[in-house]
């Protein structure tokens, strides 16, 4: 197990670019499985997740070309169906929760697919019901192996479907979507998730010769084809990166400059950061954070405290709830995170409360922040990162206390971040990994 050891209280200066969105890249490398042509895509984020799935495709025999540092080629016309029910298939899944999304693509054009519960963050209940259900609207068979605690899936062909989603799921609009763009006939998904990885996903499917309308809405509506070609792609900048980089130059009283952060695509990020006293620059497709020497949390028009909540697209992402939630304790007011969709996602305050936050966690989904401002410094403690999101929210946390922090399990951080602690010792940081 890596750690991080991280000396507190650098200010940073100068640029730095967002990697390409974790999420998005797991939805279109797992479209590749589609059409046996060649699938280019540029712009995918060298991080643990992404390359876990990346060797996941060459196990089944999907050519792998690296053509550049984040740019890859994909051709997936000899699939290696035999691998798909081994038990180092089904074991290198349920290690990788991006791996459910292999589903989709795998029954539309083989008729067949098995899945394991996967795994990812431990951050509360992570059902599957959308995923199945609706697989189960266009055709699908499913039984639970219970011995070998896997799903069994097949179809001889999907048809098209109506279907209600019983909630907005990013991944689970994914799989549905990718089903069924090879499904006979038209389907419908309202309540379908519309981020910005669901709307770059869709326009990839439509180059590749899909039939997909309604892009960027919760009702899709899907014409089947019989057959998909290759395509060449771009994933977008992180989102959830660019946010994460914004608080950490907050907090830090950092002169911090992001590039290509993808504006257009941050939705509501930049006014919920505004809401908290920070000051968000928008220069041209770049954001400019100027330092902070503080920075005063804003009430609601009445008077009353300010509440910070994740919704389905386009309200806030539940992914920077964590960054929220510790840039808010070296703020001046107070502030409550409601976390509605996860209910073990906040459970790392008490490691930040160690450090000397003042945060009253309410509940599972809750926590009431009480900003001191620059009055109190957070101390360097040691710690453990429990998840992605936890854990960039406790560098953040380190990288702004009075002395030395280290935070274990660094592996987690990796998942998400690109070579985080190199990219951020270029402006500055002082970040030594162990």
């Amino acid at each position: 197990m890596s750690s991080f050891v991280i000396e507190g209280g650098c200010r940073m200066s100068g640029e730095i670019v967002p990697q390409g969105a974790k999420n998005e890249a797991l939805e279109v490398i797992c479209a590749v499985l589609l059409t046996s042509e060649k699938v280019t895509i540029h712009n995918i984020p060298d991080i643990l997740d992404v390359n876990n799935l990346i060797q996941l495709l060459r196990d089944m025999r999907v050519k792998v070309e690296r053509l550049a540092d984040n740019s890859y080629c994909f051709q997936a016309d000899e699939i290696d169906l035999d691998y798909l029910s081994t038990h180092e298939f089904l074991r290198k899944c349920a290690t990788l929760r991006g791996s459910i999304m292999l589903v989709g693509p795998l029954i539309a054009r083989f008729g067949k697919a098995w899945i394991p519960k996967p795994g990812g963050d431990k951050i509360g209940r992570r059902r599957l019901d959308t995923h199945l259900s609706g697989l189960q609207k266009l055709g699908a068979r499913i039984t639970y192996d219970s011995v070998r605690q896997l799903y069994v899936m097949e179809a001889s062909r999907l048809e098209g479907a109506w279907m209600l989603l019983d909630e907005a799921s990013v991944t689970g609009t994914a799989n549905i979507l990718m089903a069924a763009v090879r499904a006979k006939g038209t389907t419908t998904i309202y309540n379908a998730a519309c981020e910005p990885y669901l709307q770059q996903l869709s326009a990839m499917l439509n180059r590749m010769g899909a039939d997909i309308s309604g892009i960027g809405s919760n009702l899709l509506t899907i014409k089947g084809v019989e057959a998909l070609g290759g395509t060449t792609h771009t994933v977008l900048p992180d989102m959830i990166e660019t946010g994460s980089f914004i608080g950490m130059a907050a907090m830090t009283a950092s002169d911090l400059t992001i590039r290509g952060a993808g504006y257009e695509h941050l939705g509501i990020i930049p006014e919920s950061f505004r809401r908290l006293g920070i000051t968000v620059e928008k220069r041209g497709d770049d954001i400019h954070i100027p330092t902070h020497e503080n920075y005063e949390i804003e009430t609601f028009i009445d008077g009353s405290i300010m509440t910070v909540a994740d919704a389905p697209w386009p309200g806030l992402t539940p992914d920077l709830l964590s960054v929220f939630l510790v840039v808010a304790t070296q703020a001046t007011g107070s502030v409550l995170i409601h976390q509605k969709m996860f209910e073990s996602r906040l459970f790392f305050v008490d490691k930040l409360i160690d450090m000397g936050a003042q945060i009253i966690l309410c509940d599972p989904h809750r926590a009431t922040v009480i900003g001191l401002g620059r009055r109190f410094s957070l101390r360097g403690s040691t710690m453990t990162s429990p998840d992605i999101r936890a854990g960039i929210a406790l560098l953040i946390a380190a990288m702004s206390a009075e002395g030395t922090s280290r935070i274990h399990n660094i592996e987690q951080i990796d998942r998400g971040y690109q070579h985080i602690d190199k990219r951020l010792n270029r402006i500055g940081a002082r970040i030594t990994r162990l």
